[in-house]
């Protein structure tokens, strides 16, 4: 491995409980949720009536009106988070003109699932108008690297550049592989992370579909309950969350603030079926393993895990097993949480938006909890910080989570030395 050392220098995201940063993270730790009913269609015929809808989102303070109804939703959300992670990060919006070497800059932010309401919306044009009245902008406005190449344009971000598409792994494989990235020397700056807006009636009916999502639908604070005996499904939710990856001579050198390090990554896949996590976790265990041992680190300098949660029947049962295959004893003293109890499933986003909620936990010294934990399930018996925040040192955080077609993704951040 490269001896160049990868730091987190900025962060933004975009959710359903807050809009920035600092929103975000103060929703977090006071077990704020962000779920509710469906306001943009009707849903009265739908298994599932209820998610995680961005609130007060206004993309004019961003760019034109104009410019606006050329970016899918999801884009828009990309581009907000962004911004603010750029600002964070003491980087200018524009890098063509600026001290920073442009070329050196790469991106990749990256969507599970893509322009899903660019391409819902044109297609009933095309059903009752024909493909004459097609937008010009269907395609560049549906494919999921996008957010990517439109970043790179408002920046002048030259660097290596793409989209990722690994289900709900895309965020964290999109920061894996940033990391790798100026780790070999291709980049100094990463611009990385994953976008998501997918609430849509396509979007909801192939997910109620498949019978994945909360039927909680008279109780939505109360939908998502990672870990919990009475789970019943995940909730959708929408967003974007960023980060800034620098390597830390070239921080160092502009005098940047460095808030984590990045010392692991794992990527495996289960080889086992479409939609349900392995058995035993056996995959998300050999990549946790795999970042283990990039980073040099044993279990049990692990303090804080954020975990994939998605309070579903399998996946936080097998989440639990696959914890304890790696960390034995150290899985029972380890600081849990799933904070999609309050943000629900932010699908492409989620891997963004949780690994910010670990760098926030290096920062702040302070494990965002894992709300609506009511009764307890054998299965799931570890310390998934319950209901309230607590306070604890953290050094090692790691961000873990896995995708449909059995895509495993970890993160491993370190307070910085």
């Amino acid at each position: 491995m490269s001896d160049r050392r990868v730091v987190v220098t900025g962060y933004g995201v975009i959710s359903c409980v807050g809009n920035n940063v600092p929103d975000f993270w103060d929703a977090l730790i006071n077990g704020k949720c962000g779920i509710g009913k469906i306001t943009r269609f009707d849903t009265s015929e739908y298994r599932t009536q209820i998610a995680g809808e961005v609130k007060d989102f206004d993309i004019s303070k961003y760019m034109s009106p104009k410019d606006a109804k050329r970016l899918d939703l999801f884009c828009q959300y990309a581009i907000a988070a962004s911004d603010e992670a750029m600002e964070s990060a003491g980087l200018p919006k524009e890098l063509r003109d600026s001290a920073i070497d442009a070329s050196r800059v790469g991106v990749i932010v990256s969507s599970g699932i893509g322009g899903l309401n660019t391409m819902s919306e044109q297609d009933q044009v095309l059903l009752e108008r024909g493909p004459g009245r097609i937008s010009p902008f269907l395609i560049p406005m549906m494919i999921g690297d996008i957010a990517s190449g439109n970043i790179s344009m408002r920046y002048g971000a030259g660097g290596p550049n793409m989209g990722l598409v690994t289900a709900c792994a895309t965020g964290t494989h999109s920061i894996g592989e940033s990391f790798w990235m100026i780790k070999r020397d291709d980049a100094d700056v990463m611009i990385c992370g994953g976008a998501e807006a997918s609430i849509v009636p396509l979007g909801v009916s192939g997910f109620c579909a498949l019978k994945a999502l909360s039927t909680r639908n008279d109780d939505p604070q109360h939908a998502s309950r990672p870990f919990d005996l009475n789970r019943d499904g995940f909730v959708m939710s929408e967003g974007a969350g960023v980060m800034i990856l620098e390597e830390y001579e070239h921080a160092k050198k502009r005098g940047a603030k460095i808030l984590a390090e990045v010392v692991g990554y794992g990527a495996t896949g289960d080889a086992h079926h479409i939609t349900a996590p392995h058995p035993e976790g056996e995959g998300m265990a050999r990549a946790l393993k795999m970042a283990l041992g990039h980073a040099k680190l044993t279990a049990g300098d692990i303090d804080y895990i954020n975990a994939h949660g998605t309070s579903t029947e399998l996946n936080d049962k097998y989440e639990t097993m696959a914890l304890k295959s790696v960390l034995k004893e150290h899985s029972y003293k380890v600081a849990i949480s799933s904070t999609k109890g309050a943000t629900g499933h932010g699908l492409g986003a989620a891997g963004g938006m949780e690994s910010i909620v670990c760098v926030k936990a290096i920062e702040t010294g302070i494990i965002a909890p894992t709300i609506n934990y009511e009764t307890p399930d054998p299965n799931c018996d570890l310390d998934i910080t319950p209901n309230q925040a607590k306070e604890r040192d953290v050094k090692v955080a790691v961000n873990q989570n896995l995708g449909f077609g059995g895509h495993n993704g970890v993160l491993i951040f370190r307070k910085i030395d």
